[in-house]
């Protein structure tokens, strides 16, 4: 998926077998990978997108769960998920196909902008066993959420083989269970959103949850003075121009955090927080306060997310 990823598995009584585990963990991705990874020519999501048919297409359960979980979250956001964005990601450079240090020119923005929308350009079949192409020219771009449902695959599969206590990192988003090598939940740190730096803003305890952090302070260009980043807005085509740098997302597993992040990214502070309420998530937005020469952010947290702080700090 074109990232790294980190996997610590607590085995205080020493009964697991550390050369099982680990090949059982490398199976797991390499499985993943050839399904859902954009970076594979060969995937299964890099054959649907190559295919121009307007047939029903046999797909795996997994992209049926992340077409449908992406579905639900389109609606419940005002379209601010969308898995069908590929042709834009690709023409801004944050796709696999290369990387781009301009502004798209002419109508190309348009053009690219009519084979986006998940309602309109794919449809998942009720039995979601098919997806079915609205569009020939229609694609599918799953880095909003594959990380995630690769790190949740991790984690069943470790459960599986007898673990516990682990975590799942992939990309910088992680499932967490049971407790760390110190007997107490698992203490996470969260990224002041700084490019090209490493500064801790707030952590945090954890156990048996997912989290994701969005942000668009690591995946940028810059063109005549103006700055773009990698998440896209998909209603306009554009980069997002609001002052939320990030979003951190605590739920129930990874693939849901990693979707939540991207689209209450997406939306922004201002109207994401009423979203995460609604939807019973836990969430931190951290917001650009100063001009864009001051490091300066504040923080905006919801109480559900607030109870992983108690006793953290520091």
């Amino acid at each position: 998926m074109g990232t790294t990823y980190n996997v610590v598995v607590v085995d205080q009584a020493r009964l697991l077998d550390q050369n099982m585990l680990e090949a059982a963990v490398a199976k797991t991705l390499i499985e993943v990978n050839a399904a859902y990874s954009n970076w594979d020519p060969d995937s299964e999501v890099s054959r649907l997108n190559k295919s121009l048919s307007l047939e029903p297409i046999q797909i795996s359960e997994g992209l049926a769960d992340m077409v449908a979980l992406t579905n639900d979250i389109y609606e419940r956001t005002s379209g601010k998920l969308d898995l069908t964005l590929k042709p834009v990601i690709d023409l801004w450079g944050f796709g696999p196909s290369g990387t781009v240090t301009k502004q798209p020119q002419g109508n190309a923005l348009e053009a690219a902008m009519q084979f986006v929308g998940q309602r309109t350009v794919i449809k998942l079949s009720e039995d979601r066993t098919t997806l079915t192409k609205l569009s020939p020219e229609a694609s599918i771009d799953l880095s909003s959420i594959a990380k995630g449902y690769g790190i949740d695959a991790v984690a069943n599969t470790l459960a599986e083989k007898g673990a516990t206590d682990f975590l799942v990192e992939i990309g910088g988003d992680l499932f967490v269970s049971g407790t760390s090598a110190r007997g107490t939940d698992w203490r996470i740190g969260i990224e002041k959103p700084i490019a090209g730096a490493r500064a801790l803003e707030t952590a945090i305890d954890l156990s048996d949850k997912g989290m994701a952090t969005s942000g668009d302070y690591r995946n940028y260009f810059e063109d005549v003075g103006a700055r773009f980043s990698h998440i896209i807005d998909p209603q306009t085509g554009r980069p997002i121009t609001h002052k939320t740098a990030s979003v951190t997302v605590i739920a129930e597993d990874a693939v849901r955090a990693d979707a939540w992040a991207t689209a209450l990214l997406a939306l922004g502070a201002d109207r994401g927080l009423d979203v995460a309420n609604s939807q019973n998530l836990a969430v931190l937005f951290i917001v650009r306060a100063g001009d864009k020469d001051e490091l300066v952010f504040n923080t905006i947290s919801n109480t559900l997310f607030e109870q992983y702080q108690s006793g953290s700090e520091g």
